[in-house]
């Protein structure tokens, strides 16, 4: 059985929260969410971790999170960097915003060689969602499509109640196939209702237990060589349309992939809530939750002492 690899998208966290030194604690004994990622990802299967980073930003990261897990996974360090490009393609001049998850993941292409799951660094997905993706990746193999899958939460569990977040709504086929991905850039709640709005003015009701993603994604490596050949098509493009803030999403990829016919997703489907920050004002809320969880037993009340016993 190839072991497979958990990829934490961590490089933008230096820019949100101006170095990691800056990050919030979230749990009873000082942990940041990632602690509770990383305790969920060992507790279903998951041994070894590659976190895509700035190198700027290594020391601080290796003190914060990384020397911890190494004790239990094989960690990597994955450095994004702006100017790793195709053979005949420069940096744009006047570009400083990196290109994208698609580009992040792919940074990881002589690290990762098996099957890996795709997170990011500061969501909290619930335990529930790596023992899916995890149980998926083991007994999974590509055949005649690329098999791919994602965890799918219920849109209520994701929504913040301090205003509008982006969220992409799925399209999923009666046998659990992901179909299409609607990128819905404004959705509140309104009146106990979630909407989205493309205007600010027409709101349209989503209907309750639509199912969204939050880029919790599961893939063979066969999709490092499907982002590899894509990326000189999306610098073309990208050069003539937005050279300084155009962006390799790996959603993007996906879904080119799915309008292909060359890949399946299957949508694996978490009751759990989603946490993440995405207004100041979430903090409170996300650290009363996970605290909850360590006083209920949910998670120990410290993390990585209860795997070293």
């Amino acid at each position: 059985m190839n072991q497979p690899t958990l990829i934490v998208m961590a490089a933008g966290m230096g820019s949100r929260y101006h170095g990691l030194k800056q990050i919030d604690p979230v749990g009873k004994s000082g942990e940041i969410i990632m602690d509770f990622s990383l305790y969920d990802a060992w507790k279903a299967g998951f041994r070894k971790v590659a976190f895509i980073i700035k190198k700027e930003l290594e020391a601080d990261f290796r003190r914060v999170i990384g020397d911890k897990v190494s004790r239990f996974m094989e960690v990597n360090y994955v450095f994004q960097s702006m100017d790793d490009l195709p053979e005949g393609y420069e940096l744009p001049e006047g570009r400083v915003k990196p290109w994208g998850t698609g580009h992040a993941v792919l940074s990881c292409r002589d690290v990762v060689k098996e099957p890996f799951a795709v997170i990011n660094a500061d969501d909290y997905y619930g335990r529930k969602a790596y023992h899916l993706i995890y149980d998926y990746l083991v007994s999974t193999q590509d055949d005649g499509k690329y098999r791919y899958a994602m965890v799918g939460y219920t849109l209520e569990n994701t929504i913040t109640e301090h205003g509008s977040v982006a969220r992409g709504v799925c399209v999923v086929d009666g046998d659990g196939y992901l179909q299409d991905i609607h990128e819905r850039t404004r959705i509140e709640k309104r009146n106990g209702l979630s909407q989205y709005s493309e205007d600010g003015e027409h709101w349209i009701t989503l209907p309750e237990g639509s199912i969204v993603s939050m880029n919790l994604w599961g893939f063979t490596p066969s999709f490092l060589k499907e982002l590899k050949n894509k990326f000189p098509v999306f610098l073309d493009r990208a050069w003539k349309e937005n050279p300084l803030k155009g962006e390799y999403f790996l959603p993007s990829v996906v879904d080119a992939l799915l309008k292909e016919g060359k890949a399946s997703v299957k949508v694996l489907h978490t009751p759990d809530r989603w946490y993440g920050v995405t207004y100041r004002e979430d903090k409170p809320a996300v650290a009363a939750a996970l605290t909850r969880m360590q006083e209920t037993g949910i998670y120990p009340e410290k993390l990585w002492e209860d795997i070293g016993r």
